[in-house]
C-alpha cells in the first residue's frame, strides 16, 4: 500500500495574480537551476509539495465535499444545489489550480539536467505528470475549457493571453499526462511505500475518463456539451483503464469474512499499509502533530439524508417500497432492520459500541446528536458512523487528536467505475458485474444483481435509464458513501431533475427522545414528521439553475486582463 508521508518545503507567498501572472511567474519555492536539479533527489524532493492536495492535517475533506451533495449536508446550505452563487472578482480554486500548473510544468523544464540512470528518476517525473493531469482536471471539472499550458511561460509569450482550447484538446492533454505518467511510475510491488504508483494513475484515468465520457453523453447539445460528440471515446478509455488494473491483480476487496463488521472496519484502521483494496493513503501521527478531526464521534455539523438511507436495499435484494422486509423508519433501530449491511455500518444506531476500553468497558450510541449545538450538532438525525474507531480514536479526549489514516484511493472505485462504463457502452454482461457490483456485495452478505431479473424501483432517480444503470448507480452511491464523489456524480449525469425544488430531509423526529427540543424552535419537521433542516432557509428548496450552475464561474478579474475569455454560459 502507498502511504503518503509530509514533508515541509518553504512556504508559497502567493498574492492574487491572474491566470497569467500565476503561469508566467517561476514558483515562489523554485530554486535556483545553478544549485538544484542535479540529484534524483532534487526530483523527489520538489514533487512531494504537490502530495499536499490530498486531505489536509485537520478536517476530513471528502466529509466536507460530500456535504455538497444530496448524500450528506451542512448546517448551512450548499450554495451550488441552492443556486446562491455569484461571480467572484477573483481567488479561490481557479487561482490554486493554475499555481500548481505553473510549478509542474517548471519541474517538466528543468528535470533532465539530473544526472544519473532514468530508472533513479523517472518516478518522479510520473509523478509529475501525474499531477499536473489532477489539476488541469480539477479546472476543467470545475470551470469546463481552459487554455492549456504545458511549459512556463515568459513576459511576452503569446499564450499569457490565449482563448480557452476546446474541451477536446484539454482532456486529451489530461489523458495524455496521465498516459506517461502510468509509463514512468512504478507498479505497487515495485514502488517505494511513500509514493504514486502506475496503479493509481490507472484508477485515476479511469475516474476522469468516466466523469468526461458521461459529461459529454448527457449534456449533449447543452450549452456545456461538445457538439458532434456522445463521450463513447473517453468512457472506452475509462472501461480500459479500470480493466487493466482489475486484471493486474494486485488489489482487491478487503474481507475478515464477518458481513455484519468488514464494510465498517475497512474505514477505521490506523495502519493500511497491508489492505488489499488501498492504493493510496494518508498517515497521521499524534507524536509528529500530524493529527485529523475524527468525523464520527460527535455530530461535527452534518447530517445523513434521507434520500440516501432510502437508496439502500432490503436485505433480499428488493428496493424498500418491494419489500416486505422494509420494517418502516420511525426510529434508527426499524431503518436499519433488514437492510444492506452498508447501512448499519455507515451510520450510528442507538446500541452500537462508541467506544471499547483495554478493559472491556464500552459505552453505546443513545441517539443523534441534533440536540446539541456547533461542530457537536447532528443536522438531520442519521448521524455518520463510517471512519470511527472505537479501538482508537474514539478514546481520545480530544476528537481533533485522530490518527485513523485516510484512504484516497480505493480498488473499489475501479470495480465500480468499470461497470458504469460498460454499462453506458450498451455493453455490460452479467459476467462483468459478476466481477464488479457482486464483489462488493459479497463482502457484506447481500444478493447478487442479476441484471435480468431487476426489479423496478419506484423510487428510481433515473427512470428513463435503463435498469442496470440505475442500479449501477444505486450501488455507487451506497459503496462509496461520504468519499466526495457524489456531487460530481451529479453534475456529471446532469442530474439537476433529482434535487431542484426540494429539500433534504432528515430522520423521523422522536420528541420522547428530546425532551429538551421544542418543534418550530429548535428543530423543523415536515407535515409527515421528518426533520427538515432547511425549512427556514431554503423555503422553495434547491435552486439549482441547470442553464448556469453546471460550472463555476470564472473570477472577473480574468474577463478584464484577457479579452479572449468568456464567462461560463449563464453567469
Amino acid at each position: 500500500m502507498k502511504i503518503l508521508k509530509i514533508f515541509i518545503l518553504p512556504a508559497f507567498l502567493l498574492a492574487l495574480y491572474s491566470c497569467s501572472d500565476f503561469l508566467e511567474k517561476k514558483p515562489l519555492d523554485a530554486i535556483s537551476s545553478s544549485d538544484y536539479w542535479k540529484t534524483p533527489t532534487d526530483l523527489e524532493m520538489y514533487v512531494n509539495q504537490f502530495y499536499t492536495v490530498f486531505p489536509n492535517e485537520t478536517r476530513n475533506d471528502f466529509n466536507l465535499l460530500e456535504g455538497n451533495s444530496d448524500n450528506l449536508i451542512l448546517s448551512g446550505f450548499n450554495a451550488t444545489l441552492a443556486g446562491t452563487r455569484v461571480v467572484p472578482a477573483s481567488g479561490g480554486s481557479w487561482n490554486t489550480f493554475w499555481t500548481q500548473i505553473r510549478s509542474v510544468n517548471y519541474f517538466l523544464e528543468n528535470y533532465h539536467t539530473v544526472t544519473g540512470a532514468p530508472s533513479l528518476w523517472e518516478q518522479y517525473l510520473g509523478e509529475a505528470y501525474f499531477f499536473r493531469s489532477y489539476f488541469y482536471f480539477s479546472l476543467l471539472r470545475d470551470f469546463g475549457a481552459v487554455p492549456w499550458v504545458s511549459k512556463p511561460l515568459k513576459d511576452d509569450s503569446e499564450e499569457l493571453y490565449k482563448a480557452r482550447d476546446p474541451r477536446n484538446v484539454v482532456m486529451d492533454s489530461i489523458v495524455a499526462d496521465l498516459d506517461k505518467a502510468i509509463l514512468y511510475m512504478k507498479s505497487k510491488d515495485k514502488a517505494a511505500a511513500s509514493r504514486l504508483n502506475k496503479q493509481v494513475a490507472l484508477l485515476f484515468k479511469s475516474r476522469v475518463c468516466l466523469f468526461e465520457g458521461t459529461w459529454q453523453k448527457y449534456h449533449a447539445n447543452t450549452p456545456f456539451g461538445v457538439q458532434g460528440s456522445d463521450g463513447a471515446k473517453y468512457l472506452a478509455l475509462a472501461r480500459d483503464a479500470a480493466k487493466e488494473l482489475i486484471d493486474g491483480g494486485l488489489y482487491g476487496i478487503y474481507r475478515n469474512g464477518d458481513p455484519r463488521t468488514d464494510y465498517y472496519y475497512l474505514f477505521g484502521q490506523q495502519d493500511y499499509g497491508s489492505n488489499p483494496e488501498v492504493l493510496l493513503w494518508k498517515k497521521w501521527d499524534e507524536s509528529l502533530g500530524l493529527v485529523r478531526w475524527s468525523p464520527s464521534i460527535w455530530g461535527n455539523d452534518l447530517g445523513i439524508t434521507k434520500e440516501l438511507i432510502d437508496s439502500y436495499l432490503s436485505i433480499d435484494g428488493q428496493p424498500i417500497s418491494k419489500s416486505a422486509l422494509y420494517q418502516g423508519d420511525d426510529n434508527l433501530r426499524q431503518v436499519v432492520k433488514n437492510r444492506d449491511p452498508r447501512l448499519e455500518q455507515s451510520i450510528w444506531v442507538p446500541g452500537n459500541a462508541v467506544n471499547i476500553l483495554g478493559s472491556g468497558d464500552t459505552t453505546f450510541f443513545e441517539r443523534a446528536d441534533i440536540h446539541q449545538t456547533g461542530s457537536y450538532r447532528c443536522v438531520t438525525g442519521y448521524q455518520l458512523k463510517k471512519y470511527s474507531n472505537a479501538w482508537g480514536d474514539n478514546l481520545k479526549a480530544n476528537y481533533y487528536q485522530c490518527e485513523t489514516g485516510s484512504i484516497i484511493f480505493r480498488y473499489a472505485e475501479a470495480l465500480l467505475n468499470y461497470a458504469e462504463a460498460r454499462a453506458e457502452l450498451g455493453e455490460v454482461t452479467q459476467a462483468d458485474i459478476d466481477i464488479t457490483v457482486n464483489k462488493l456485495r459479497d463482502r457484506v452478505g447481500m444478493p447478487h444483481l442479476a441484471i435480468n431479473s431487476i426489479t423496478a424501483d419506484p423510487g428510481w432517480d433515473y427512470p428513463a435509464l435503463s435498469p442496470v444503470i440505475n442500479e449501477i448507480r444505486r450501488e455507487r452511491r451506497v459503496e462509496l458513501a461520504f468519499e466526495g464523489n457524489r456531487l460530481y456524480d451529479l453534475l456529471r449525469w446532469r442530474a439537476h431533475s433529482t434535487f431542484t425544488g426540494k429539500r433534504p430531509l432528515g430522520a423521523k423526529f422522536v420528541q420522547s427522545d428530546y425532551p429538551e427540543m421544542v418543534v418550530g424552535t429548535n428543530v423543523f419537521l415536515d407535515q409527515k414528521g421528518y426533520i427538515d433542516a432547511y425549512q427556514k432557509a431554503l423555503p422553495n428548496g434547491y435552486g439549482f439553475k441547470p442553464e448556469r450552475d453546471y460550472l463555476n464561474p470564472i473570477p472577473s478579474v480574468e474577463l478584464t486582463l484577457n479579452d479572449k475569455f468568456v464567462q461560463n454560459p449563464g453567469w
